[in-house]
């Protein structure tokens, strides 16, 4: 029988064990650079938590800290899907509803710049939210949303969909972040 001492038995491990965390670390920061496409990356803010998509149709998911007040994070959902740009728009405009009965399209900010090469459109909605976890599910009113969101019309691989919403405060917090990280598109 081979008997080892605990500090043979520990300086066997302690090597491992550092490369064990060393390896999760960059794991974690790995895990905020995600692609949309097969050909492009996008690096993700590094406060947003990675999560399992809710759906299949989602591609990449983030949960953003809520604001100082808020009972709900914030959601990020990245796909590619079909259907044209305006069509899409059109259906986050219908997603939401204002609390004096005007028309949700007349606020809507829409913005088209192009990165890395590819045209993207902006777009910026607040009001209430018709939230749908799922495509099937039961919608719930949520006042005082706002949703961020951008198509990324890539040449190679169509249309890749980038929304962020949530409570006002959470997602006007982490406005300049979801920018930053548009900004961060580039060719793999």
């Amino acid at each position: 029988m081979i008997r080892i001492s605990s500090i043979a038995l520990f300086a066997l491990l302690v090597p491992c064990l550092a490369s064990h965390t060393r390896s999760a670390r960059a794991d974690d920061d790995s895990a905020k650079t995600f692609t949309i496409g097969g050909t492009f990356q996008l690096q993700a803010p590094a406060n947003w938590t990675s999560r399992q998509p809710r759906t299949r149709i989602v591609e990449h998911e983030f949960a953003v800290p809520k604001s100082d007040g808020d009972e709900q994070e914030g959601r990020v959902t990245v796909m590619g899907a079909g259907g044209g740009v305006e069509a899409n728009i059109d259906r986050w405009i219908q997603q939401f509803s204002q609390p004096d009965g005007s028309a949700t399209k007349d606020k809507a900010k829409i913005e088209k710049r192009e990165i890395a090469g590819q045209k993207v459109t902006f777009v910026d909605l607040s009001g209430t939210y018709m939230d749908r976890p799922a495509p099937m599910a039961p919608g719930v009113e949520r006042p005082h949303y706002r949703m961020l969101g951008a198509i990324v019309e890539t040449k190679q691989n169509g249309n890749h969909f980038i929304k962020f919403y949530g409570p006002e405060r959470t997602v006007t917090a982490n406005a300049d972040a979801f920018a930053k990280m548009l900004d961060s598109l580039r060719q793999k």
